[in-house]
């Protein structure tokens, strides 16, 4: 299972690779949709790589409350803790 740091870093990982954002504005407090301007298609593409990556599936539902780069982290790491990684 990974770590915070690892799921952190993956995350950084993501929105440079996905979406051409330069790792120096990525911070744990960071907002996705206000600083990033991440909208809910880009949602769903980092959803998809987080699954590729870590082979835990993150729901729509999982993000609704997610607004920051450590929220994000969370939510990977409760998914991690409550269910096995997907297929």
């Amino acid at each position: 299972m990974l770590d915070r740091e690892a799921v952190a870093r993956l995350l950084t990982q993501a929105l440079e690779e996905l979406f051409e954002i330069d790792p120096e504005r990525i911070h744990p407090q960071t907002n996705l949709y206000e600083e990033l301007e991440i909208d809910s298609i880009d949602a769903i593409d980092l959803i998809d790589y987080i699954k590729r990556n870590t082979g835990y599936k993150l729901m729509a539902d999982d993000f609704r409350s997610v607004r920051t780069i450590d929220d994000v982290v969370d939510a990977v790491m409760n998914k991690m803790q409550q269910t096995p990684p997907a297929e």
